[in-house]
């Protein structure tokens, strides 16, 4: 389905981004794989070249939030596999540790979310829609969050920056759909990656017990819908936001 289609996918070491790598390779694109995790990089490139020998990953070591490194990755990925059809954008992170109500935020901490969850994806992006633009096609998915359109307590900064995403998304589709550009988000609600497994079990029942379809996502549902974005199944829809949360909508 995505034969000799060259795609990147940003934070692919794990979770979200290690699912949609694999589910990418499976469908017959070569991925290059980008993240700051050299253990896990690594391992991930490995998974992806026992699906996909015959077009073996591409993993390269950086900070997404450094404008420089990013330049030189996908000048990296130019030379090396061709121009990007599919740029799965993924970095991203809440304030974790450093959570805070409003009333007590940090302007440090806001930097850091807006950073990594907002100009991660448009310092990615900016590196391919040139060569997008000239082929007159190309697909931009960017990982947004149910909480940009939720609201989320004690995460304010972390949903600012995630509707961000969304306004980010709406903007270029409209810029880049004369090309033949596909650009579209994807809203994960909770997710079962490193940091939900950290929390303690009778927590994670209660979580999924309010969810209206009773459990908490798997990493590899995200990929089922960035899998759609990403084919020509999705040629006419651009701009959208696909909330991918099990019905967990204002609850």
């Amino acid at each position: 389905m995505l034969n000799a289609k060259i795609a990147v996918v940003t934070g692919a070491a794990n979770g979200i981004g290690r699912a949609s790598a694999l589910r990418l390779a499976r469908s017959g694109a070569t991925v290059a794989l980008l993240d700051r995790d050299q253990t896990a990089l690594e391992a991930v490139a490995e998974e992806v070249n026992a699906v996909a020998a015959e077009r073996p990953a591409l993993p390269i070591l950086l900070d997404c939030t450094d404008a420089g490194a990013v330049a030189a990755a996908f000048a990296r990925i130019r030379q090396e596999l061709g121009a990007v059809d599919i740029l799965l954008n993924n970095v991203g992170q809440s304030a974790r540790e450093r959570m805070t109500e409003f009333s007590a935020s940090n302007l440090e901490t806001l930097d850091f979310i807006l950073t990594i969850n907002l100009k991660t994806c448009i310092l990615c992006s900016r590196q391919v829609v040139d060569d997008m633009r000239r082929r007159r096609g190309g697909k931009i998915i960017n990982i947004t969050s149910e909480s940009a359109v939720n609201g989320s307590a004690r995460t304010w900064d972390y949903s600012a920056a995630k509707a961000g995403v969304i306004g980010f998304t709406r903007s270029i589709a409209l810029e880049l759909a004369p090309f033949g550009i596909n650009v579209n988000a994807i809203g994960p609600g909770l997710t079962r990656t490193r940091v939900f497994d950290q929390l303690p079990p009778e927590l994670t029942k209660k979580i999924a017990a309010a969810i209206p379809m009773g459990r908490i996502a798997e990493p590899e549902d995200i990929a089922n819908a960035v899998m759609f974005f990403a084919s020509d199944q999705s040629s006419y829809v651009t701009g959208q936001t696909l909330l991918v949360n099990g019905g967990n909508w204002l609850l």
